[in-house]
């Protein structure tokens, strides 16, 4: 069992199964993990050596990949192989469940459901998060019952998570004000779910480029000094299930009686690849044929889709092809060789032989956007009609060609992919529902 250090970092706030939390002053926490690990509330638990250090490194990586994705976290640093400190905040009393596929108490719920069946519309789900099944006096038949929320009525029901759901009556119902502690809290459950489908996308992402898949995971927000809403507390390999050539390598391996031994090995190994999680160094050139060339379609375009999160660079060039090849070719080279990670949209009008020209001299996808297409429709056929070995691609609308650069883009960065996957999760519909 690890050691907490003898001299406190301040004062215990709380004592959870897995960590403390300790008031440092000035609004800030310092989260220190335990070794030990627990399931089915409690009911079996064990000591694994090193556990706290790897759920640490997880988190860590976890929230510094969400962070530089521009979420709000409750993280600031690591500050030891144990621990890490974060705002203090006043958690919420929820745990918010994502799904991208069924496994798990889903199984319990929804018999209907078949393991891994895919959703193609993330489901959201809501648990009253609670101790010793009781909750402010009234008794609970289950810890962490499934809730649903009727704001119109102002009730919220509750369900045993354990049993259908399908024709499973609510063992109890409470107003929203026996449950709610803030003054606009269903604003606040809206905005949980918001931010725990978009931090699932960016996992998704991040697990997909390693070779993974991220099926569901656990979170939990808290609020801030000055009033904001953070995804909060951890993000470890106890919060999700992670498979990796069909089989789990997180907790659900624990719940299933693997040996002590074998669920440490997953442990070090699911932190080992949390330290890959990260953005690259990506960017879109914007290139032109001249100074008159307007890109404001294009600014608004990648606005509209990416919104507020940090973007790769989104670098504007001019220069003529035509008339100034070498340099031409020269600035592609450098331009590729500084940030090989990028797109080229060639937006020139004319005979719009850049396109053409950079595809041919690159291995960097080139999208050309006829700037002359509406008035010249002919000049289209400079850029669809190219010969061997010139893979050019042609769009004539400049919000389809952002998009299109930035699905390529997509495939290696979990915030674009995000950012361009919460767009389609709007539009998707699960056909198998509860």
């Amino acid at each position: 069992m690890n050691v907490i250090t003898q001299t406190l970092p301040g004062k215990l706030r709380i004592e959870g199964k897995t960590k403390l939390v300790y008031d440092i002053g000035n609004g800030m926490a310092r989260l220190v993990a335990k070794d030990d690990i627990t399931a089915g509330d409690g009911a079996k638990h064990d000591v694994i050596p090193d556990k706290g250090k790897l759920a640490t490194r997880t988190t860590c990586n976890v929230f510094r990949l969400l962070k530089a994705c521009g979420m709000d976290v409750a993280f600031e640093e690591q500050v030891g192989e144990i621990s890490f400190e974060a705002p203090l905040t006043t958690m919420l009393p929820y745990e918010v469940v994502v799904r991208r596929e069924a496994h798990g108490s889903a199984l319990k719920r929804a018999p209907h459901y078949t393991k891994g069946q895919y959703f193609p519309k993330l489901i959201v789900e809501l648990y009253l998060k609670t101790k010793d099944k009781d909750w402010k006096g009234k008794p609970l038949v289950a810890d962490d019952p499934f809730m649903q929320v009727d704001l119109k009525n102002e009730k919220i029901k509750l369900f045993n998570p354990a049993k259908p759901i399908i024709g499973q009556e609510p063992f109890l119902t409470l107003s929203t004000n026996d449950v709610f502690t803030q003054e606009n809290e269903p604003v606040l459950i809206e905005r949980m779910k918001t931010a725990a489908k978009r931090a699932f996308l960016i996992l998704e992402k991040a697990w997909a480029i390693e070779g993974r898949t991220l099926v569901d995971y656990k979170v939990e927000f808290g609020i801030d000094a000055n009033g904001k809403l953070l995804l909060a507390d951890v993000i470890d390999n106890d919060s999700w299930r992670v498979l990796e050539n069909g089989a789990y390598i997180d907790k659900q391996i624990y719940r299933d009686g693997g040996g002590l031994d074998d669920v440490v090995i997953k442990y070090r190994h699911v932190s080992k690849l949390t330290d890959h999680f990260g953005l690259p160094r990506q960017q879109i050139i914007l290139w032109c044929g001249s100074e008159s060339d307007k890109t404001a379609p294009f600014d608004k375009a990648l606005d509209e889709i990416v919104g507020d999160n940090p973007f790769p660079l989104f670098n504007r060039v001019v220069c003529s092809a035509h008339k100034e090849p070498i340099a031409a070719a020269d600035l592609l080279n450098r331009l590729v060789q500084e940030t090989p990670d990028s797109v080229i949209i060639a937006y020139v009008g004319r005979s719009n032989g850049l396109g053409p020209i950079a595809s041919a001299q690159s291995t960097t996808p080139v999208i050309t956007v006829p700037a002359s297409a509406k008035e010249f429709p002919e000049d289209v056929w400079s850029s669809l009609r190219a010969p061997s070995k010139v893979p050019v691609m042609t769009v004539l609308e400049p919000s389809n060609a952002v998009l299109a650069a930035l699905q390529i883009l997509s495939g290696r960065n979990p915030m674009i992919y995000a950012a361009l996957r919460t767009d389609i999760e709007k539009r998707a519909v699960n056909t198998m529902v509860i």
